[in-house]
């Protein structure tokens, strides 16, 4: 996959260069720097309008945006861990948030009365095969949101647990459950043993 980044800032870069380094790393996955002649690429870009982090999910051809907001006193910080491009990324990829799968309910209560209106379309379910990929629920998944996200008021719950002493979503980094779903997703998984086991290694390894 080819990629393109618009800004600048040393530190932004980074980030997001660490966060792609990892991918490639522990995946099969390989993102490459655009040549200019590739007519599909990922467009990482700070969009003013809607702002904030996001992706569309999946791959749509052509130049495809996914933006990430730099930190500053306005808007939301998408950068600082990796963990943040990596959840972005990682909805490029075709993956869904975790707490949109189809059995989300088995794990977790959604309160759609605490979450901001335009935001609620965030927390719907999809279906069951384009979420499980036959992997169990993960509480720590990098794609999973906290606790509070998107809530009416500071300290309003939008989502609980069902079970206890668990905790809701990270943005450090994938968790070992996120990086065997991506491999299985692109087939980083079957193409042999040696591969197989390479990639259980480094996902059980580096990942959370």
């Amino acid at each position: 996959m080819s990629c393109r980044y618009v800004r600048t800032e040393t530190e932004d870069y980074i980030t997001i260069y660490k966060s792609i380094t990892m991918l490639n790393f522990m995946t099969c996955i390989r993102f490459l720097p655009w040549d200019g002649k590739a007519e599909d690429f990922l467009l990482i870009w700070p969009v003013k309008y809607p702002k904030g982090c996001w992706s569309l999910v999946g791959r749509f051809g052509g130049p495809q945006i996914l933006s990430l907001q730099p930190p500053d006193s306005n808007g939301p910080n998408c950068l600082g861990d990796e963990g943040r491009p990596t959840h972005e990324i990682l909805h490029a990829l075709g993956i869904f948030h975790e707490q949109s799968r189809a059995d989300r309910d088995n794990y977790v209560k959604v309160h759609y009365d605490n979450i901001i209106s335009e935001f609620k379309v965030n927390f719907d379910k999809e279906s069951l095969e384009n979420t499980t990929y036959n992997f169990e629920y993960d509480y720590d998944s990098v794609m999973h949101y906290g606790p509070n996200y998107f809530s009416k008021e500071k300290g309003l719950p939008t989502i609980t647990p069902k079970h206890r002493g668990v905790k809701l979503g990270q943005r450090k980094a994938m968790s070992k459950t996120d990086c065997l779903k991506i491999n299985d997703l692109y087939g980083c998984l079957s193409k042999s043993i040696a591969h197989q086991r390479k990639y259980y290694t480094l996902c059980n390894t580096l990942g959370l």
